[in-house]
């Protein structure tokens, strides 16, 4: 199985790439970057919650979607995690007095339309209800009455109450009447129609109400959960940077399994390493397998005054502190197979500190 580390979790190449159509971006690399970060993420948080022994209920939404188990996990978690203080009075005075323009109710406008409805599927039944409407309009210019001919023609039921649509604030009415209307004045009638999926319009903006300055009282409690929301996004950002920064410190801290379930780590080399464990065993294991690596760390080891321990020791310390997430993926892949991986792993990383880098040419053909 071959497999990438991502911030510290060992994941699944099939894994990574039913993640990656769910992470749309400017190129493949992109996207591929933003579902490792989103599986390793997911482990990590998952795991943290077992740990803590949390066992949540999962919860409904507001349009009636339930969470998944694991939904109700990471939530729990970071609900149990991270915690911000609530703002004070006087910030949320603070951020009123430098933001004043932003709390202020809607602007509000009353407007009125005529509906005249498209009729059947004929190719000209677009054209005719056009018409109606243009006829409609010429009408109104001509002084005739905006409530009468709403009642007569009006496919809307606001054509009993003269094709009023009352008050309206932004978002009350489709965009392309919306548009039509921020464009007139009070008392205007729209000179041509406008076309909606419900058919065309006939226009008249009878009021516009522009939005006033709200008092601080009136929004103190908004501007309390904005910045109490603003400040937990910021914690919890924090506290999932610091799981993958403890994470990749290890090595490889967790590994995900195809099934999506979450393990220790396949190798944390700085843990196994510790007490030197896998060091002892790492000589007679090369003699057996490799004996002209066994005698290059040797050699290495002498030159640098060490011990062939201390020196393994030396260079695993090493590497551990300034691998990335690249490094730890072709370690992983040099012990595929290995029926020891943590051997095979080290002496891949030891193979890199003491042989030469293999030297590479490229030809070029003249013509």
């Amino acid at each position: 199985m071959r497999a990438v580390v991502v911030d510290g979790v060992e994941i699944p190449e099939t894994l990574l790439a039913q993640e990656v159509q769910n992470h749309p971006s400017a190129s493949a690399a992109e996207s591929r970057a933003a579902a490792g970060h989103a599986l390793a993420i997911k482990a990590l948080l998952l795991h943290r919650g077992r740990e803590l022994g949390l066992a949540p209920q999962t919860e409904v939404d507001e349009e009636g979607r339930e969470e998944t188990a694991e939904e109700a996990l990471v939530r729990a978690v970071l609900e149990a995690e991270v915690d911000v203080a609530s703002p004070g009075a006087e910030e949320c005075r603070r951020v009123y007095d430098a933001q004043r323009a932003r709390f202020c109710s809607p602007q509000l406008y009353e407007a009125s339309h005529i509906l005249i409805e498209v009729k059947g599927d004929r190719p000209d039944a677009d054209a005719a209800a056009r018409a109606a409407a243009e006829r409609a309009i010429a009408a109104l210019n001509g002084h005739c009455s905006f409530a009468e001919l709403a009642s007569d023609l009006s496919a809307c039921p606001s054509g009993a109450v003269g094709g009023s649509l009352g008050q309206l604030r932004p978002g009350d009415v489709v965009s392309e009447v919306e548009r039509a209307l921020d464009a007139l004045t009070p008392g205007q009638v729209a000179p041509e129609p406008v076309r909606s999926r419900f058919g065309w319009h006939v226009l008249r903006l009878d009021r516009r109400i522009e939005g006033r300055e709200l008092p601080f009282e009136y929004v103190e409690d908004r501007i309390r959960l904005h910045l109490e929301s603003r400040a937990w996004t910021a914690a919890a950002a924090r506290y999932v940077a610091e799981l993958a920064e403890d994470a990749r410190s290890r090595g490889i801290a967790l590994t995900l399994r195809e099934n999506g379930a979450v393990a220790r780590g396949s190798l944390t080399l700085g843990e196994v390493l510790a007490g030197g464990r896998v060091a002892d065993r790492l000589e007679p294991w090369l003699a057996a397998t490799d004996p002209a690596l066994g005698e290059r760390i040797a050699v290495a080891a002498s030159a640098a005054g060490l011990g062939a321990t201390e020196f393994v020791q030396a260079s695993v310390a090493e590497f551990v502190s300034g691998a990335d997430d690249d490094a730890w993926t072709q370690l992983i892949s040099a012990a595929q197979g290995a029926e020891d991986p943590a051997l095979a792993c080290l002496a891949a990383l030891l193979r890199s500190k003491v042989e030469p880098p293999k030297r590479t040419f490229t030809v070029i053909r003249r013509v």
